[in-house]
């Protein structure tokens, strides 16, 4: 009898030990209120992918800043990135990011190659892509700035967590490592953002 009294008690405290239901991860609904909204200037601050090849490159980037720009119709944008890939900077203008409302994806379509993803609601100076590619689940993580705050990489981080990605799945960029962009002069003074 007193083993399952102790039990009984013991058993609301191992209910409150349990972790918190995970937040669904729910895309955009692309109207013509939304698709203004994310034109301008993004800059990636890390990824997580569980498809083995694509870990390699997410390793690779080590800073990357996108912009999208209105495209030759309402439901396709011009993209211009410019990134580090190791020691290399590499600028890529002009490829094509499509919208299609019927199921809130982008395709973002490269040298004949497409890549599928779901823009995440979120907060609006975030940028979260659920990618869709190679039925194997990646994510990652944008921002008006690079100076993310430690909310918002929290919150990131919660969503990696839920999704039951590995630290070794997971790659940050550094503002230390940033190239300079198209037109720019090269020089010293970048913020370094601290992603610990």
């Amino acid at each position: 009898m007193l083993a399952s009294l102790v039990l009984l008690l013991g058993l609301p405290l191992a209910l409150a030990a349990e972790p918190p239901t995970c937040a669904p991860l729910i895309p955009v609904t692309f109207n013509n209120a939304t698709v203004p909204g994310i034109l301008g200037q993004w800059v990636y601050i890390g990824g997580a992918s569980k498809y083995k090849p694509h870990l390699a490159e997410l390793e690779a980037v080590k800073h990357a800043v996108f912009s999208f720009s209105p495209g030759s119709h309402e439901d396709e944008l011009n993209a211009t990135e410019t990134m580090r890939v190791n020691e290399t900077c590499v600028t890529k203008n002009t490829t094509k990011i499509h919208i299609f409302r019927h199921n809130s994806t982008l395709v973002h379509v490269d040298d004949q190659v497409s890549s599928m993803a779901e823009l995440i609601q979120s907060d609006k100076d975030l940028f979260i892509l659920k990618h869709l590619n190679n039925n194997f689940l990646s994510l990652s993580l944008s921002a008006r700035t690079p100076n993310v705050s430690k909310e918002h990489l929290e919150e990131f981080k919660a969503h990696l967590h839920c999704l039951g990605f590995g630290e070794e799945e997971i790659f940050f960029t550094s503002e230390k490592e940033a190239c300079p962009l198209p037109g720019e002069k090269t020089g010293e003074g970048s913020a370094e953002q601290q992603l610990e």
